[in-house]
């Protein structure tokens, strides 16, 4: 009886522990020693695993198991299952033991798909890039470094940067989408005629890495780089949009330019942005005097960095004056740099230096900052209701983050309406909604808007009527020798009457002889001028030396003709931002 029961139990047991095997969320099987299945629980079942996959699915798992067998210790592999294009991948320990004088194979599986999708994600984040599919910069580093490793081969090689050209602009007129379907198609045409042993990468926004190996000669890379960007000059059709693209090309060659990776990335670049400041659209090859260059501006952006560090920018200011009364209407603040030596800088050293450094947002506040703190001296010497003129690019002006920050300074001030904003055309002309988004926070503050340099952009009259603002800045390139020249006379009548019509007030920039102002007394509607002849640019310390006790005075100071010798003030000292 006693026996019994023990049996009772036992058996009770053994189909409890055969319900939990069974039930485990785990694959688990058991094979004897001639591979034949001797269990299978149903998560394996599920996986086919029960012998229902086609042969070949398998064989993976056999070849591991018999491995497992003959070697007495267990075997950890990784199993992919095709089921159409699905994939399922498990991880599968085979662990061999012996029981009840049997040679058995005990494998358990789990289920990692999601996980290695997740790596698989990880891996193409990390090695490819996301829009175009090119493989990324650590890879291109990576086989340039493999061809680097092998340098007793006296394998040659080249390495060319290339860059979109004025892919900021395309980016702003057409819209993102659209610029980044040109991405993806630039890199199609790129990609055109490349060998199996050549890589393109795409290493950020527009910029491209292309590793051309081997070559034999600098004439062959020249050959083919030519008839790259010959390719690239047709046009993309693009979202209904015809849009041309050109890119400038930067070529360095190894071993001449440089013995790793980074020096002939780094001459690659160099010699790109030659092309750039040369004319872009074409390539060139590095050589000595572009390092150099690149040393020397090195320099110049570690003074700039560091001037702004130090806050030694300072502002002059130049009058906005009534040509007949010669009242002040408004001032200019117009940025300086004051060197090591103390030397003043125009802004065309290092205006366009600082846009490329991201520095530009930095310096326009300071300009700023530098106003608020002097407002007491510039009410003194130009009047409490002369308006205040800042440079804005046309750059900032597409940002918005920027510009919030700003428009938030501006009110911080606790005298918006003081001020006015000047922007180029461009920044009306683009597709960047400064109309619709960013000009009515400015309006709500009440600041003013001028159109600065009217007449060098894109616009053009049909496009000045949809423009929002306040004034209109004529470019002094019509200003000068107006009284000389009929045809300027007439592009003056037409922007002038439009801008009437429209209710903008009309300024003429770069006003220097008295010729230039009876021209536009006597022909003219134009009641506000700007330039040498009225007033040079004042700077903070000669406005404290000179602070006037009248309003008399103070239209004197800020609005004084040039009577002294003009040769002085010349026009390329002139220069505004």
């Amino acid at each position: 009886m006693n026996d019994s029961k023990y049996s009772g139990a036992t058996e009770a047991e053994l189909g409890f522990l055969k319900e939990i095997i069974r039930m485990l969320p785990a694959g688990l099987t058991v094979q004897d020693e001639r591979g034949e299945l001797v269990l299978v629980n149903d998560a394996a079942a599920q996986l086919g695993i029960d012998g229902s996959r086609p042969a070949q699915d398998l064989t993976q798992r056999r070849d591991a198991c018999q491995r497992a067998l003959r070697a007495g210790q267990a075997i950890v592999t990784e199993e992919a299952l095709h089921d159409g294009a699905a994939r399922q991948v498990l991880l599968t320990t085979h662990r061999p033991v012996r029981l009840a004088g049997r040679d058995l194979l005990i494998s358990a599986s789990a289920d990692i798909t999601e996980q290695k999708n997740f790596e698989d994600q990880l891996f193409r984040s990390a090695y490819f890039d996301e829009l175009t599919g090119l493989p990324s910069r650590r890879v291109i580093e990576h086989r340039a470094n493999s061809i680097l490793a092998r340098e007793k081969t006296g394998e040659r090689f080249a390495l060319a940067f290339l860059d979109v050209d004025n892919f900021k602009h395309i980016n702003d007129y057409y819209g993102h989408a659209v610029g980044d379907a040109l991405l993806v198609e630039l890199s199609k045409r790129l990609g055109r005629d490349l060998r199996e042993s050549d890589m393109l990468s795409r290493i950020s926004g527009d910029e491209f890495l292309l590793l051309l190996s081997p070559v034999e000669s600098e004439q062959e890379v020249a050959e083919f780089m030519q008839s790259t960007l010959k390719r690239l000059t047709a046009p993309f059709f693009i979202d209904n949009s015809e849009i041309f693209a050109s890119t400038s090309v930067g070529v360095s060659l190894y071993p001449d330019h440089g013995r790793s990776f980074e020096m002939l990335r780094q001459n690659a670049d160099i010699a790109m942005y030659r092309i750039k400041n040369n004319g872009k659209g074409t390539a060139a090859f590095f050589d000595a005097s572009m390092e150099r260059e690149a040393l020397a501006r090195m320099k110049i952006e570690q003074s700039l960095r560091l001037a702004i560090l130090e806050k030694r920018f300072c502002c002059a200011f130049q009058s906005k004056v009534d040509i007949r009364t010669q009242a002040v209407k408004g001032i200019e603040a117009l940025v300086r740099l004051r060197d090591d030596e103390g030397v003043i800088q125009a802004p065309g050293s290092f205006i366009n230096l600082a846009g490329e450094l991201g520095l530009i947002d930095e310096l326009t506040h300071l300009v700023l900052a530098e106003i608020v703190k002097s407002i007491d001296l510039i009410n003194d010497t130009f009047g409490a209701e002369a308006t205040i003129s800042i440079n804005v690019a046309a750059k900032q002006a597409g940002n918005p983050e920027f510009m919030r920050s700003f428009a938030q300074a501006l009110a911080e001030t606790g005298f918006p309406k003081r001020f006015m904003i000047e922007v180029t055309e461009d920044a009306f002309v683009a597709k960047n909604h400064f109309q619709a988004e960013i000009l009515p926070m400015f309006r709500k503050l009440g600041v003013g808007i001028s159109i600065d340099d009217f007449g060098t952009g894109y616009s053009s009259l049909s496009a000045l009527a949809d423009i929002t603002a306040d004034e209109i800045k004529i470019d002094r390139s019509f200003i000068t020798d107006i009284h000389k020249r009929p045809r300027s006379q007439g592009i003056l009548r037409a922007i002038e009457s439009l801008s009437e019509a429209l209710g903008m007030t009309v300024i003429a920039e770069g006003l220097e002889s008295y010729e230039e102002l009876a021209y536009l007394q006597a022909a003219t509607n134009i009641r506000y001028a700007q330039g040498y002849y009225f007033a040079r640019p004042i700077f903070l310390e000669e406005l404290k030396l000179a602070t006037p006790a009248s309003s008399e005075a103070r239209v004197s100071v800020a609005s004084r003709p040039m009577q002294q010798n003009r040769q002085g003030y010349s026009r390329a000292s002139g220069y505004r931002r």
